[in-house]
């Protein structure tokens, strides 16, 4: 088993030390969030590590490469002697062992308030898929996350109605941006910086020492991991990050998403690079399914079917489920399911059965896969998924038990699902994609559609599915073809059809419609939407200071 390598820091002795530079506008609580010592460790975590992000970055074309000239995805040769050896990660702190249920959603400070009420064992903070990055967003996420560790965060509504903590809240999690966003709003050294480091950083320093002081820990989620070396950096950005807290080393605990094609390859080795720091890994079904869209994007051979028929029974997200509890219960580790995004619907009784029997057999199928716990969207599901888990996992969770059945093979993960590809599939990839975007531009980023709540995961496959149709010529299941008339024709329909509903219909419209155009009929398929679109944001770049 290789040793730990020494953090890969950037020789801080070359770099010019000018002050951070805030150029987002001056929005509330800024001056608390962004006070002198945060810029200064928000500085120091970029000047060391803003090389290696970018080092990690350069390297992510490699898988898709080698499947373009017609390579094989396996488990890396280099790393077999950390899948063989026997090691696992520490036992979790006492408030992670039960995870059953994690409710996520943004940092609003309703919902902070809502979620953290919920009757979840975990409230997964989000600062990336659910979150359009607005400054003031952004700031007003970091403020109320340091009012709730401190139990303090109170909200009173137009109508009156008044919200505060009770007395045992869930578990307190969050999720910074990727590695591949950065954050416009602050500047080191005539830089933008690392939205995962903002993120990250503006989080542990303000409240990682009241988080231990109150007998629980900093926590996180790492999204977008695609590599190794990804989570290798994570690694050191912790390490150093308790180091400079004065905090014992293994204070922080992660949980690492395995949502790209590349990661679920790499599971026992994300672990380890993790290991003293390790808090299991996720399931995250949408991005996984972009991802492998992505990576296969330049064989035509390869077109999924509609998006409602992958289903997690599909054979190739199975063996990825199984592949991740085995790996995580073989090293002691959590493995967290994936998400119920289905809203209840108050207003027709019959429809909710449905969505709520839906949700209930998903949690059935989590929990006889071994899975220690799930995600869902809405305060709504959490007494269903709890009902579900407390019935078929009577311990806190099931990382004791033994793991069965034959490995996962390579091949399992890249066998192609069957199904045929609608007109009406791409009638609905177009309108989700564009309402999110709509919403998303106007500072919303968690979006209630169609009784499912949606976030940037989802307009990702949706659009991701658009553009592989379009490019790979698929044909419906009447026999027509899917090609760039077709896609403009019900993308006009579905922008009609948003801008009669809403009251004022503003630029976000066009905006939205014309950053899907633009992305589904791109020659490339697009790294991620979100990027372009983060430069249409409402808010200026420019400040005040």
């Amino acid at each position: 088993m290789p040793p730990r390598r020494k953090p890969r820091t950037a020789p801080t002795s070359r770099l010019s030390r000018e002050e951070p530079r805030v150029r987002g506008p001056d929005v509330p609580r800024a001056s608390e969030v962004l006070r002198p010592d945060a810029l200064m460790f928000l500085a120091d975590l970029h000047r060391r590590f803003e090389h290696g992000r970018r080092g990690v970055l350069a390297r992510r074309g490699e898988f898709r490469a080698g499947i373009r000239n017609g390579h094989r995805p396996g488990f890396p040769e280099e790393t077999t002697s950390v899948r063989a050896a026997d090691w696992k990660v520490p036992p979790p702190p006492e408030d992670l062992r039960d995870r059953r249920v994690e409710i996520t959603g943004p940092v609003d400070r309703k919902m902070v308030i809502n979620a953290l009420n919920s009757g979840a064992q975990v409230y997964m903070a989000d600062f990336e898929d659910s979150h359009s990055p607005l400054w003031s967003a952004t700031i007003a996420g970091q403020a109320n996350l340091i009012d709730a560790v401190r139990r303090r965060i109170e909200y009173v509504a137009p109508d009156g109605r008044e919200y505060r903590l009770i007395e045992r809240p869930a578990t307190l999690m969050v999720r910074p941006r990727g590695w591949h966003l950065g954050e416009r709003h602050l500047e080191v050294d005539g830089r933008p910086m690392s939205a995962s480091l903002f993120d990250f950083g503006l989080y542990f320093f303000h409240n990682a020492r009241e988080l231990v002081d109150r007998g629980s820990g900093p926590y996180f989620y790492v999204p977008k991991i695609e590599h190794y070396r990804e989570a290798r950096l994570w690694s050191e950005v912790i390490r150093y990050s308790e180091e400079a807290l004065g905090l014992r080393v293994g204070t922080t605990r992660v949980t690492a998403l395995i949502e790209t094609l590349p990661a679920a390859f790499q599971m026992d080795e994300i672990l380890y690079e993790l290991r003293e720091n390790s808090a299991g890994l996720n399931c995250g079904r949408w991005d996984y399914l972009f991802s492998f869209l992505k990576q296969y994007q330049d064989r035509a051979e390869v077109v999924f079917p509609d998006r409602a028929a992958l289903a997690m029974s599909t054979p190739f997200l199975t063996a990825y489920s199984r592949l991740l509890v085995a790996t995580c219960h073989r090293r002691g580790a959590h493995a967290m399911g994936g998400m119920a995004a289905q809203i209840p619907i108050r207003d027709d009784p019959i429809a909710n059965e449905r969505a709520m029997e839906l949700v209930r057999l998903d949690k059935e199928r989590e929990v006889r896969a071994g899975h220690d716990g799930t995600w869902v969207a809405h305060p709504g599901l959490v007494a269903l998924a709890r009902s579900v888990f407390d019935a078929g996992m009577k311990a806190p969770n099931q990382i004791s038990s033994p793991v069965t059945g034959p490995p996962v093979a390579p091949e399992e993960l890249v066998r192609l699902p069957e199904g045929v590809v609608t007109e009406d599939g791409v009638r609905r990839n177009a309108r989700v994609a564009v309402r999110y975007l709509e919403s998303w531009l106007r500072g919303i980023g968690c979006v209630p559609i169609d009784h499912l709540m949606e976030d940037a995961a989802t307009v990702e496959i949706a659009r991701s599915q658009l553009w592989q149709w379009v490019h790979h010529r698929a044909v419906t299941e009447s026999g027509a073809g899917v090609d760039s008339s077709l896609f403009r024709r019900l993308l006009r329909t579905e922008v009609d059809s948003l801008r009669a509903e809403l009251a004022r219909p503003g630029p976000t419209v066009d905006a939205a419609a014309e950053l899907l155009r633009e992305a589904v009929l791109a020659p490339v398929l697009e790294e991620f939407i979100t990027v372009r679109a983060y430069a249409q944001l409402g808010e200026p770049a420019e400040g005040n200071r």
